[in-house]
């Protein structure tokens, strides 16, 4: 019998502490977060294998389905321009690959699955909005469903399509109780199933004929019977089913995917990108308090102590991150010896820890996100005063930024680790290494460091579909060979991210104290 899904840590653990002065308390999971100002206005579309959304966004967008095909396990980005054109972001490459904008063309011979194919068209609808078709939910795993909920929160809307002979999975269910308790806009269409409309998951099929009529000759106490209409009764079923276990979308609309009703999805769309844009925009102000003007410091601020404070709290913060990742490897490992065993083999290897290593990219990049926020926030409110106006964080957050140029491995944070075919980890740096690892592409980032990229490179793709390379015990042991190379990769580039965050705010306060003011 095939054990169940090991345990995970996709919780937030309670003997978690605030940790010493000046490193924050760290996220422990990846959830989905209330959109920001600067993230992508779009609309993410998930859903098990077989509902059609392929046909759904095609309706939306009225363009053939064929042209969203993209590679198995890759985000679709759809979005406006007034060329139809499309790009294949491929981790290890600095520069996206020219996909062909033919629907029957493949593109070219990719040496790994991209993150994400970019599809840009000339529809007034993606004015409002950007749409991302991701892979099929039954086949995300526990990293995945991770990267596809902070996908969500970025993005600030879910459609949700499902077939009308399917049922709600514990995992999609899981996914939408997580949407359900953020600021997210959800959206259910259901598409016929392969037998046509039922009135449930696993209610007898009906074709798609319209209105109901009455059925003369069936009378009963109140007057004629009258026929169901399939569709109404499909759409309430799946309602009625997903109520049940996350009555919090109670509020949420559903849409059955016929002709006529996808134009009411659309207004129902465009209504939610309106007001959301509205909301993102009044937080935002554009001069923040603090922006400008001086800053004078609080009297009594001792140098010597300010960066010892600053070298204590970036050592810590930088500490409890390397252990917090070490755990989180750990439990990788178990998953992929798990799936090599027991699910998806030699062959699925790389697509499994691709997703696994991206969730686990995007969980260092928040983490190093708010422990240096909070590094920041501790040093300056004891040259300040607390609590920070947002303006003069923001001053604060800039000039440490223009520090790091002044060291040298500050240079080199923009990297992108790489697995190798051999287990090993190179390192790949310049402009666009990390753009190509995104599934879903952020806006201009506020934080003081660029995020942590780690992917697989095309040769562990090449080298574990090969036929003859079906062994899972050499797979097993290369899979733990490469993730402690992760390790002391991540280990290595987090320390290297807090020294010099150390060097360039304790730079930064220290000319403040000499001069009495903020002079950034």
């Amino acid at each position: 019998m095939t054990p169940g899904p090991l345990p995970s840590v996709d919780v937030p653990d309670p003997r978690r502490q605030a940790g010493p002065p000046g490193c924050a308390p760290l996220p422990t999971r990846l959830g989905v977060a209330t959109p920001g100002p600067g993230d992508p206005m779009a609309v993410v579309v998930a859903g098990p294998a077989g509902a059609g959304r392929r046909e759904v966004i095609a309706g939306l967008l009225g363009v053939d389905s064929a042209t969203l095909a993209v590679p198995a396990g890759s985000n679709l980005l759809v979005q406006h321009a007034e060329k139809a054109t499309r790009a294949a972001y491929v981790p290890g490459y600095r520069q996206p690959h020219a996909y062909g904008a033919d629907p029957l063309a493949t593109g070219p011979a990719l040496a790994r699955p991209p993150r994400r194919v970019e599809l840009s068209l000339p529809d007034p609808l993606l004015r409002h909005f950007a749409v991302v078709d991701t892979p099929d939910t039954g086949t995300l795993g526990v990293a995945g469903g991770r990267v596809l909920r902070d996908a969500v929160g970025r993005a600030g809307a879910l459609l949700f399509v499902i077939s009308a002979d399917q049922a709600f999975s514990a995992a999609e269910l899981h996914l939408l109780a997580e949407v359900a308790r953020a600021r997210i806009e959800v959206f259910f269409a259901v598409t016929p199933g392969t037998t046509g409309w039922t009135a449930s998951a696993d209610g007898p099929a009906a074709e798609d004929t319209g209105p109901s009529v009455p059925s003369p000759g069936r009378a009963g106490p109140s007057g004629p019977a009258r026929r169901l209409d399939p569709v109404s009764v499909s759409v309430e079923a799946h309602r009625a089913a997903l109520l049940a276990a996350v009555p919090a979308l109670t509020p949420a609309p559903w849409f059955p995917a016929r002709r006529a009703e996808l134009p009411h999805l659309r207004r129902a769309l465009v209504g939610w990108a309106a007001d959301e844009g509205l909301r993102r925009g009044s937080a935002s102000p554009p001069v923040p308090p603090g922006a400008h003007g001086r800053v004078p410091v609080l009297a009594g601020v001792e140098p010597g102590e300010l960066a010892d404070r600053i070298d204590r709290g970036s050592r810590a913060c930088a500490r409890r991150i390397r252990q917090h990742l070490a755990l989180e490897l750990a439990n990788i490992h178990l998953r992929v010896v798990q799936e090599i065993v027991f699910g998806v083999g030699c062959a699925g290897l790389p697509q499994m820890l691709d997703r696994e290593l991206e969730a686990l990219s995007l969980l260092a990049t928040a983490q190093c996100d708010e422990a240096v926020r909070g590094l920041v926030d501790d040093a300056a409110a004891r040259v300040f005063g607390a609590p920070l106006a947002e303006g003069v964080r923001g001053r604060i957050a800039h000039a440490v930024r223009w520090g790091l140029a002044d060291h040298p491995d500050g240079r080199e944070l923009d990297r992108v680790l790489l697995v190798t075919s051999t287990a090993g980890v190179a390192a790949l740096t310049g402009e666009g290494a990390l753009d190509a690892l995104a599934g879903l592409p952020g806006g201009q980032r506020d934080e003081m460091l660029p995020p942590v990229g780690v992917a697989l490179n095309g040769g562990c793709w090449q080298h574990w579909r090969a036929a003859d390379n079906n062994d899972p015990n050499a797979a097993r042991s290369w899979a733990q060979r490469a993730l402690r190379e992760v390790e002391l990769e991540l280990s290595r580039e987090v320390s290297r991210r807090f020294e010099v965050i150390r060097l360039s705010l304790s730079g930064v306060l220290a000319d403040a104290v000499d001069h009495g003011i903020l002079l950034a």
